[in-house]
């Protein structure tokens, strides 16, 4: 039996910023709240699992249980099909430098083993987004989504984060980064594991 949501608060275990304001936007509907783990002054917990539902699991149970609140996770990535489906749940890894994630330097990386692998277009790729929402008594709900699209060279757009200037969602001739956040936020994988969510937890 799935767990209803009851109350009006929920802590996003999250410091990235552009995922912190989609997943209020997307709440903004069902009366909810949204604080995130910066305001609460969590630390980011080491993410030392192999699978989305493993990352996002840590980063929910962690929350929930250091605020009392119940807690929503996300771990997401991107999937390159000629790459074997890298760099999947490594896709922030890909971005990291000493002064921060650089996700001109992971599309850069990406199109860089594409052009040496002589990979034919389309590239396809897929988002991938698992959605952990977590009480203090460590109960869970697990929801996951995606979106398939190809991937464009070079980059367009100014919109959105990590790899949206890079990946045109299939029906559509822009990118992510090209698209209003409205109009992202309807067809993204966060937002259709979002709708699985409220369909199981608010609905």
């Amino acid at each position: 039996m799935t767990r209803r949501f009851e109350g009006d608060r929920i802590l996003i275990a999250t410091h990235n910023a552009g995922k912190l304001e989609e997943m209020a936007q997307l709440f903004e509907p069902h009366g909810v709240a949204v604080v995130g783990a910066a305001e609460m002054s969590l630390p980011e917990p080491e993410e030392t699992e192999t699978t989305f539902v493993g990352n996002a699991r840590i980063k929910a149970h962690a929350a929930a249980k250091a605020t009392g609140l119940p807690a929503l996770a996300d771990d997401s990535g991107i999937e390159v099909e000629v790459l074997e489906n890298a760099p999947g749940v490594y896709t922030a890894d890909w971005a990291e430098t000493p002064q921060g994630r650089d996700f001109l330097k992971a599309m850069t990386k990406t199109h860089t083993l594409l052009e040496e692998r002589g990979a034919p277009h389309p590239r396809r790729a897929r988002f991938r987004a698992t959605l952990v929402l977590a009480w203090p008594d460590g109960h869970d709900e697990v929801f996951e989504g995606k979106v398939n699209g190809t991937l464009v060279w070079p980059i367009r757009g100014q919109q959105g984060h990590g790899y949206d200037p890079m990946f045109q969602p299939d029906g559509h001739d822009v990118t992510f980064a090209e698209m209003p956040s409205t109009q992202k936020n309807a067809i993204s994988h966060r937002a259709d594991a979002f709708a699985k969510l409220i369909s199981a937890c608010f609905g």
